[in-house]
């Protein structure tokens, strides 16, 4: 794109006209005639095609001129790509390419010469009204002018290809591109310096910093980023004709900080790494005693913080467990938890604040991150919000049996996000609070008495009564049903094969199923010595054989 602008740069100073101090033969924008083959009727019809466009410029004006502008552009670009395209053709053709790469090497030059008169311009503008305007046209044109130079280094690499004479101008090339890198790179360093400064100056202006300084900022930013980037361009110009660029590149690199393949370099590497050490050591000389001092502060602070959350963790944790409120242990172990990390976070903000830490932008920042944190971490909100319900409204507590979320287990363990289940196969499960709010928790082991239904069946030939007997005694002998309330054995349902008594004795929760076995297997062995049937669904089948 930068060598189509050179192009169209050219065009336009066949509209402009030369500068009269540039005392050279100006040749005629037309390139010479090309041989009648495809190439040549196609580069002859776009050449034309430009010069009918630079002519119609001179009659232009507003928007006629930008899209006369833009067709120059257009045309320029495929014009230089058709050229480029020749020259890596094998053979060459010569008799083709001698004269055009001639010609374009006559527009590059009247293009430099352009350029040079047009910053000489400008320079003498400074010192009148808005310098950082006019340092900023500055550093638009020399990054225009990236695109000139680079073109004309391949075009004379074209011309020593196909044999052309281009006199000395190769080395006043490699000179006008050491002495521009170098005028670059003070350049670089002296906006890179007066941006520090301007930011420095706004900062300490605050809310009071005025329209004027945040301009400057602003375009001191584009002038560097400008500058920056025909540094690097007049980089790799110096690397390809093989100029030392170390010293350039140390400047680009700590004015962009960019680790690329050039910052590997040994004589780059190693400057670098002499630079940060001189800065470390000055730093260290002057400034290490007051460092290490505030350092020793710092981890002091944070010792004293840890013990001072232990000592608040074991005061809570006194107060709560004494409480007349009757905390359940989850939520003693939230109060707990969370006074301690309480005290250690105060701590830690003491502990900043020695440093030199300003803590009311940092507090501002953690809530312009917690906002961000917080969409980005909705469901874990949700399950913070939930367990927050949990503590308050205590639907379980640790130790409890329990089912919910679909799971079945004892609370081992709970924190502000999830909930930690022990089955009772032994499998600890981690369930998310707002599955276990958002579902029906069944706290099985809240009330101290549970009842066991049970449903025993005798046949229709039995005695009813003497199987009440049977189970009543049953029931009352065994230890760990409950005296109250009553067991309850009575009659149910009268089954297609079977009539059936529902038993429901009262256990203790934690009794539940011993009782549930032990009767279970009581009744079958009292029935079968008692001589009462436990009938089982029969069906019978009869066969009819036709003759």
């Amino acid at each position: 794109m930068y060598r189509i602008l050179s192009l169209v740069m050219l065009t336009i100073i066949g509209l402009s006209g030369m500068p009269s101090q540039a005392q050279t033969p100006t040749p005629p924008l037309t390139e010479p005639s090309i041989e009648t083959t495809a190439e040549a009727g196609e580069l002859s019809s776009l050449q034309d095609s430009i010069t009918l466009d630079v002519n119609r410029l001179k009659l232009t004006k507003g928007e006629l001129t930008s899209f006369t502008e833009y067709r120059i552009k257009k045309n320029a670009q495929l014009l230089h790509l058709k050229l480029q395209e020749l020259m890596d053709e094998t053979p060459l053709n010569s008799k083709l390419l001698l004269p055009l790469v001639r010609e374009h090497l006559d527009f590059i030059n009247r293009v430099d010469i352009y350029y040079t008169d047009d910053i000489k311009q400008l320079r003498s503008e400074l010192g009148k009204d808005n310098d950082a305007a006019i340092m900023m046209q500055l550093s638009l044109r020399e990054r225009e002018r990236d695109a000139q130079l680079e073109a004309k280094l391949d075009t004379l690499k074209w011309a020593e290809k196909l044999e052309i004479d281009t006199g000395n101008q190769a080395d006043l090339l490699i000179k006008t591109l050491v002495k521009r890198a170098d005028k670059l790179n003070s350049l670089v360093q002296y906006t890179q310096e007066k941006l520090q400064a301007a930011v420095s100056e706004a900062s300490l202006a605050g809310s009071d910093v005025t329209s004027e300084q945040t301009l400057l900022v602003t375009q001191l930013n584009e002038r560097l980023a400008q500058s920056s980037s025909s540094l690097a361009v007049a980089i790799g110009l110096l690397d390809i004709v093989g100029q030392d660029t170390a010293e350039l590149k140390q400047t680009l690199f700590s004015t962009s900080g960019d680790i690329t393949q050039d910052v590997l370099n040994i004589d780059v590497a190693s400057s670098l790494i002499e630079q940060w050490f001189t800065a470390a050591k000055t730093q260290a000389i002057d400034n290490g005693p007051g460092v290490i001092f505030k350092l020793f502060i710092f981890v002091l602070i944070l010792f004293v913080a840890n013990l001072a959350g232990k000592l608040a963790q074991k005061i809570v944790k006194k107060t709560v467990s004494n409480s007349k409120l009757q905390f359940s242990l989850l939520l003693q172990e939230f109060f707990i938890s969370l006074s301690g990390k309480a005290v250690f976070t105060l701590g830690v903000l003491i502990a900043l604040s020695q440093l030199g830490i300003e803590l009311g932008p940092l507090l501002a920042g953690f809530g312009v991150a917690g906002v961000i944190i917080g969409f980005a971490l909705q469901d874990t909100l949700s399950n913070f919000a939930s367990g927050m319900m949990i503590l308050i409204y205590r639907p379980y507590d640790v130790g409890d049996l329990i089912n919910a979320a679909g799971v079945t287990g004892k609370v081992s363990h709970m924190s502000l996000v999830s909930t930690t289940i022990k089955t009772l196969d032994n499998q600890r499960l981690i369930i998310p609070n707002n599955k276990i709010w958002g579902d029906t928790i069944n706290n099985i082991t809240v009330e101290h008495q549970r009842r066991v239904d049970m449903t025993f069946g005798i046949g229709y030939g039995d005695d009813i009564e003497k199987a009440e007997r049977v189970m009543n005694a049953i029931l009352l002998e065994h230890p760990k049903v409950l005296k109250n309330p009553e067991p309850i054995v009575k009659l149910h349902t009268l089954g297609e094969s079977s009539v059936d008594f529902v038993v429901r004795p009262w256990a203790k929760p934690e009794d539940y199923w011993e009782v549930y076995w032990d009767v279970t297997r009581t009744v079958k062995m009292r029935f079968d010595a008692e001589n009462i049937s436990i009938p089982f669904p029969q069906r019978d089948v009869h066969i009819y054989q036709s003759e």
